[in-house]
């Protein structure tokens, strides 16, 4: 009961330091120095991280998407879980499909193909960044976030709490024991070493920031000098097909014979239809009640939660929902911000938020 009488009165004193402007311990100046040091090396660390990682997954989308599937995977136990889909490779796919598909003997279909193998080269090349990025840049600093910034931060909050302690028995002095007034300074002072020992080797770590620095760099090179690898043996392919194909003669194209008109009969001027051969319409056609039921059959899917495909989506896991643009698909709920779950053409599963328009939202 005594400690939480004392909690409330310290917390009324913070409360008059703020508002009244009650004089309470001030720190010095080389502290407040050290701690906006700290402060500006800890958002720089956190804000390079994010950023690092949007560099190496520009697609939101994809980004929200690997997460969702690393995070079930986790769930079912399940070691080995996708990539990210590098742009390159989803480029590479596409032309060795329509190459293929053109045939790699014809000129544009073999160049196609040839294309689409670099372009998944390429994204090999590309994982191979993501690997050495995350091994040498992106998990030392997460460590730092993880650690040292989260031990400063609790030993600053724990300064903060014992200079109210010390302010409001210092304040009450006379009232209680000295001998407390004094265990509240050794306190608030012990406090005080411990914050500004955690900062100051925080700092002191520059020389390892750096060298991560060095080794973000490093993969980055690494990853363009095999990219120019790749694209240089590319274009001189591409180089060597455009010369071939000028120095082939083009073959001539023969029309073939148009067919003579001149023995048609009269009657068969019109192509051979007759007037009397076009069927009786009536009036009285069952249009009308087709036109009734499309009509309950739209209100009846209004009432319904649902959303309009704006992009074809392709079910690249299990538990996706794959559509076409223009597709109408019934929601059944949102599991997060990014993520829809819904039926269409007798499926159901997750899509992502971006890639619809909802229409009738889902009631909460």
């Amino acid at each position: 009961m005594i400690s939480l009488i004392r909690l409330i009165l310290k917390e009324s004193f913070m409360m008059s330091e703020k508002v009244g402007g009650a004089e309470g311990t001030k720190l010095d100046e080389d502290f407040k120095d050290l701690e906006k040091k700290a402060d500006v090396t800890s958002k720089a660390i956190s804000d390079v991280l994010c950023k690092t990682a949007e560099y190496l997954q520009p697609n939101p989308a994809s980004r929200a998407r690997l997460t969702m599937v690393n995070t079930m995977s986790k769930m079912r136990g399940q070691v080995k879980s996708p990539g990210y889909p590098q742009a390159e490779g989803l480029l590479g796919e596409c032309m060795l499909k329509y190459g293929r598909d053109m045939g790699e003997d014809t000129n544009f279909g073999g160049a196609l193909v040839e294309m689409g193998e670099a372009m998944k080269r390429l994204a090999e090349v590309k994982d191979s960044l993501d690997i050495d990025v995350k091994q040498n840049f992106i998990d030392p600093f997460q460590t730092i976030v993880d650690k040292d910034l989260k031990d400063i931060q609790h030993h600053l909050k724990k300064l903060e709490g014992r200079r109210l302690d010390y302010d409001y028995k210092k304040k009450r002095q006379g009232k209680i024991p000295d001998e407390e007034l004094k265990l509240a300074a050794e306190k608030f002072e012990e406090s005080k070493e411990v914050a500004e020992t955690s900062m100051q080797n925080l700092l002191d770590t520059d020389v390892e920031q750096v060298s991560q620095l060095t080794a973000l760099v490093e993969s980055q090179l690494q990853f363009h000098r095999q990219s120019v690898e790749v694209l240089e043996e590319l274009a001189k392919s591409m180089r060597e097909r455009v010369n071939k194909a000028q120095s082939q003669p083009r073959q001539k194209r023969m029309p073939a014979s148009r067919p003579s008109f001149d023995c048609l009969e009269p009657e068969d001027s019109n192509g051979g239809w007759s007037p009397s051969a076009a069927p009786s319409s009536s009036p009285s056609t069952a249009a009308p009640s087709f036109n009734r039921a499309s009509s309950r059959q739209k209100r009846n899917m209004t009432d319904q939660p649902c959303c309009k495909a704006l992009y074809d989506f392709e079910a690249e896991n299990d538990g996706e929902l794959g559509f076409y643009e223009g597709d109408v698909i019934t929601l059944t709920n949102q599991i997060d911000e990014n993520w829809f779950e819904g039926t269409v053409h007798g499926q159901t599963g997750l899509f992502p938020c971006n890639y619809v328009e909802v229409m009738v939202p889902l009631r909460h």
